[in-house]
């Protein structure tokens, strides 16, 4: 019998596809075809989840008391830890029974987020590119998306100053990102002071995702939203356990900032789910309280490989700036190519997988984002792949 009858929702067909699930498809096919796949498109950790986490998660298996329904607010244990992880890391003081939230990942309370907050119609700034929740949450939720176009003379940041007063006026959400996926952008303490008087002066909630915070270079520490006096009153900032910990599949992540704001995601989440399993909170509780020589580890393997794979694409016409944290790189299309005939260019003679800027809106057109999610042996194959198939960036471009 068939079912043609039945249709989905039109929040589901105005999507477009999801740009991580289409790359898939596209490397299930070039496996079937014997390609040696190097996969740098998802942000996904190699390695392993650090021993003393896994430890953990093993230990709080094994009690009974952890198998039932965890708290829908989470376990006031691993509250407590985030807390004192904000105040150790930023010098923030939060409570933990208010102004905490444990998430199934951050990417889950992002898009949560628009549902508890936007109605249709509803104006929400959102940065393009971006991280593609940033902007299909609200869209799910039927808000109006305004996008911030950045530019890379003006370092990717948020143009303020060119936010029209009257969609200003009308906006409710504006979302954020610095560290950025996918641009690697990160902004001085002064913007955050500056999206910060912004958002008061037009009433507007600033969601702030610091997915990244660790993941920092050279000496440089990024800047927590919550930092900014006043940022509390009209702001939630968002966190994940995958990148920094290697916990990309335990799905663990949580939201601090404005008690309201959190506990109408919590009302929307009792409604939707039951929380993270105990275990994992009983091992991410492991992982933030892990001695900072782990992060210098962390830091010094991904800055090694920034270094290297900078290196080695000067060699081959590009001249990408040297990043101050993220997994990423966001790397300009050779003259003349979109970045979707350029990921599929360099999948299709070299194997290498690495994701279209337009995926993170239209204002990524003309970059591919690739992932130092590989070591340093690898990403000399990489190099040695693109040079061999004759990919460069022309070099006259930079004139």
């Amino acid at each position: 019998m068939s079912l043609s009858w039945i249709k989905s929702a039109e929040r589901i067909q105005n999507l477009p596809a999801y740009p991580f699930a289409r790359l898939d498809e596209l490397k299930a096919n070039a496996r079937q075809q014997g390609l040696d796949l190097i996969d740098l498109g998802m942000g996904n950790p190699d390695g392993s989840t650090p021993q003393p986490v896994i430890d953990a998660a093993v230990k709080a298996l094994q009690n009974p008391a952890n198998h039932g329904y965890p708290p829908f607010e989470g376990t006031a244990s691993f509250r407590g830890c985030i807390t004192n992880w904000y105040y150790r890391r930023y010098g923030v003081k939060l409570d933990s029974d208010s102004e905490a939230l444990p998430l199934l990942g951050s990417k889950e309370g992002l898009a949560h987020l628009a549902l508890a907050y936007i109605n249709p119609g509803d104006v929400v700034l959102v940065p393009s590119p971006s991280y593609p929740v940033h902007f299909r949450g609200p869209l799910i939720a039927g808000g109006e998306v305004y996008s911030l176009v950045l530019k890379p003379e003006n370092n990717w940041l948020i143009d303020l100053a060119a936010i029209p007063d009257e969609v200003a006026h009308k906006a409710k959400i504006l979302y954020f990102n610095y560290p950025s996926n996918p641009t690697a952008a990160t902004a001085p303490r002064e913007f955050f002071e500056e999206i910060v008087a912004f958002a008061r002066k037009y009433e507007i909630l600033l969601v702030h995702d610091l997915c990244y915070a660790e993941l920092a270079f050279d000496g440089y520490q990024p800047t927590s939203l919550l930092e900014i006096p006043g940022a509390k009153e009209i702001g939630v900032e968002f966190h994940t356990m995958s990148k920094t910990y290697n916990m990309a599949g335990w799905r663990v992540g949580f939201v601090v900032g404005n008690r309201h704001v959190i506990q109408g995601l919590r009302t929307l989440k009792t409604n939707l789910d039951y929380g993270i399993f105990a275990a994992l909170q009983s091992a991410a509780e492991t992982a933030l309280q892990l001695p900072d020589t782990y992060l210098y580890e962390v830091q010094k393997r991904y800055q090694t490989r920034r270094d290297f794979l900078i290196e080695g694409l000067s060699q081959l016409g590009w001249d990408v700036p040297k990043t101050k944290a993220t997994m990423y790189l966001w790397i300009p299309c050779p003259p003349g190519m979109s970045s979707t005939d350029f990921a599929l260019d360099v999948l299709q003679k070299t194997g290498v997988v690495v994701t279209p800027g337009n995926a993170f809106g239209s204002g990524g057109e003309g970059y591919v984002r690739v992932s130092l999610i590989s070591e340093c042996d690898r990403l000399g194959e990489v190099l040695r792949r693109l040079k061999q198939a004759g990919i460069r960036y022309k070099a006259e471009a930079f004139a």
